[in-house]
């Protein structure tokens, strides 16, 4: 049995690694960032590699470090609790909102052009494609690492190569002036748009994928798989900042260009503007790939997921299912899968960022479901209110933003930071009461 990997299949397992992150909302954030920073574009820039970057790369390690997804990582909360929080995070990445918006962007950013069809016809059509042809990649979970980390990926990272050299080289405008509360929070409106990749939350479940793609290969040392996990976690990591920074760039140099495009028209209309005719030929086939392989990442990982929950419903059954129920949410439109899961995400963010946290003091940590429950459940009562401003829901918005208000850090997103770390303090000052009472 083969003990090792080699140097090649640790770097294919990183390519596959970033290939399966970088999706829809990786490409399409990172510009909206720039548009909105301008001349603050580090500041902004740093605020969204934090948490786009480094979150993401936690969470992997916290997965490496228990040796387990999700449902080992939730394991110190009550069952029902960690049942709910689990299923939270795999409906958001899966069949509601990443899952659709990987098929809605392929199409609007990449295939419009090439697709004559009126109305939702176009979109309609390419869902049905898109989405038959991941699921088809996803029944074959075993290959993924063949698939994705050694063919598809170093041809995605070629293709982002000239689009990154030629927006640093050749921009398009100068930087242009900070709009709104990028003005005065540049940082944190990065750190908060970082959210909407929703890879913090893709690793605690892309993290197993990679764990049982090292284990496929003969590796069982548990130091030997978090070792390379660790290391494919790095790769993804460096491969992710190369992508985010020129695309932040192009947005932040994008005001003479494309000052009027929406979400979805920004990248065509720049990447047009600077590559000619052959622009959108390049952007469509960045775009495809990139979506594709994120959707055959979160099928298979979904489907994996339910099929543990409910042993009964088959693996193969699961993922045609969600690849059906995903054509049907994709063709809502780009903008309204967005609107509708900003305020899930901006709720369910960070208590999974203390989840990774504590995931990776667990070991050292006495009473861990003590403080586990406490942190996160004081963390998701703030992040609920950040939630709740944000869906401008009649009665409950105005509530929630007069209490936001009273949090220390709350009017800039970080209403939570209190409150998480009130809750371990809790959690451990509970846990040492009560063991002499347990003895």
């Amino acid at each position: 049995m083969k003990t090792r990997l080699s140097g090649l299949e640790v770097l294919a397992l990183g390519f596959m690694t970033f290939a399966l992150f970088l999706g829809a909302g990786n490409i399409i954030f990172p510009p909206q960032v720039g548009v909105g920073a301008g001349t603050a574009f580090w500041p902004a820039a740093l605020g969204f590699l934090a948490t786009a970057v480094g979150l993401p790369l936690l969470g992997i390690l916290a997965v490496a470090r228990v040796g387990g997804g999700l449902e080992t990582l939730t394991a110190p909360l009550p069952r029902l609790a960690a049942l709910l929080f689990g299923l939270g995070i795999y409906l958001a990445i899966g069949p509601l909102f990443a899952l659709p918006r990987t098929g809605t962007v392929a199409f609007e950013m990449g295939m419009r052009p090439f697709v004559p069809l009126a109305g939702g016809t176009g979109l309609a059509l390419h869902s049905l494609l898109f989405f038959g042809l991941a699921t088809l990649l996803a029944l074959m979970p075993g290959r993924l690492m063949d698939i994705i980390g050694k063919w598809i990926t170093p041809l995605l990272i070629l293709l982002l190569g000239v689009i990154a050299l030629g927006t640093l080289i050749v921009p398009q405008g100068p930087l242009g002036e900070p709009q709104g509360a990028w003005q005065a929070t540049p940082f944190a409106e990065g750190f908060r748009n970082g959210y909407l990749t929703m890879d913090t939350l893709a690793s605690l479940v892309f993290g197993i994928l990679i764990v049982t793609a090292i284990r496929d290969r003969g590796v069982e040392d548990p130091r030997l798989v978090a070792r390379y996990t660790l290391g494919a976690g790095l790769i993804a990591a460096a491969c992710l900042a190369a992508v985010y920074l020129p695309l932040t760039y192009m947005g932040a140099t994008s005001h003479d260009v494309a000052a009027a495009a929406g979400s979805g028209e920004l990248i065509p209309t720049y990447v047009a503007a600077l590559f000619g005719p052959w622009g959108p030929v390049l952007l469509a086939a960045v775009i495809t790939l990139a979506c594709l392989t994120t959707a055959v990442g979160l099928l298979t990982a979904c489907g994996e997921y339910f099929h543990r929950l409910w042993p009964r419903l088959s693996y193969r059954w699961l993922v045609v299912g969600m690849g059906a129920f995903a054509i049907l949410v994709a063709n809502q439109g780009l903008d309204t899968l967005i609107q509708v899961s900003i305020p899930v995400l901006v709720a369910l963010y960070p208590p999974a960022i203390v989840l990774i946290l504590l995931s990776l003091i667990r070991p050292w940590l006495a009473d861990a479901p003590r403080v586990f429950g406490w942190a996160l459940g004081l963390t998701l009562a703030a992040s609920l209110l950040d939630g709740l401003v944000i869906s401008d829901l009649p009665g409950l918005a105005d509530g929630a933003q007069t209490l936001q208000g009273h949090l220390p850090f709350g009017a800039t997103s970080f209403g939570w930071l209190l409150p998480a770390l009130l809750g371990t303090l809790l959690g451990l000052a509970r846990g040492r009461r009560q063991r002499p009472q347990e003895a």
